[in-house]
């Protein structure tokens, strides 16, 4: 989902940081794991260098980016309510990782004109190529 000058806000109530800034950003995608059910998936939020993560630390929990985020996605046809933050672990440095469930899995693929089932498949294929 490519985005067009996006911003959120932090406001500092993170467990990773108190930085409250505009935070901009430049890409939402579907990450590299979604369940075979469908029901479980990752989406990336990509941001600029608005946001440092080793002066500003991790956006990871902070209240207000996610109200920010939810409230993008439910303006654009996506069930907000069923994205939270995944672990701290999956936090990257130019992203923020979140948890989706099949609501929104399905109704990103309806939007997005996307076969999950075929991503799962192809992810599947290539892990077995890697181990094979």
């Amino acid at each position: 989902m490519n985005t067009q000058k996006v911003t959120f806000n932090t406001i500092g109530d993170g467990f990773w940081s108190s930085v409250k800034k505009e935070v901009t950003i430049t890409d939402m995608r579907l990450g590299s794991y979604i369940s075979d059910d469908l029901d479980f998936g990752e989406l990336c939020v990509y941001f600029d260098n608005s946001w440092e993560c080793d002066e500003d630390g991790l956006i990871y929990t902070d209240s207000l980016f996610l109200k920010e985020l939810r409230r993008f996605l439910h303006q654009h046809g996506l069930p907000g309510h069923d994205v939270e933050y995944s672990e701290q672990g999956m936090q990257g440095d130019n992203y923020v990782s979140l948890d989706v469930g099949a609501e929104f899995l399905a109704a990103w693929a309806v939007k997005f004109g996307l076969d999950l089932n075929k991503q799962v498949d192809n992810h599947f294929e290539g892990v077995l190529k890697y181990w094979s």
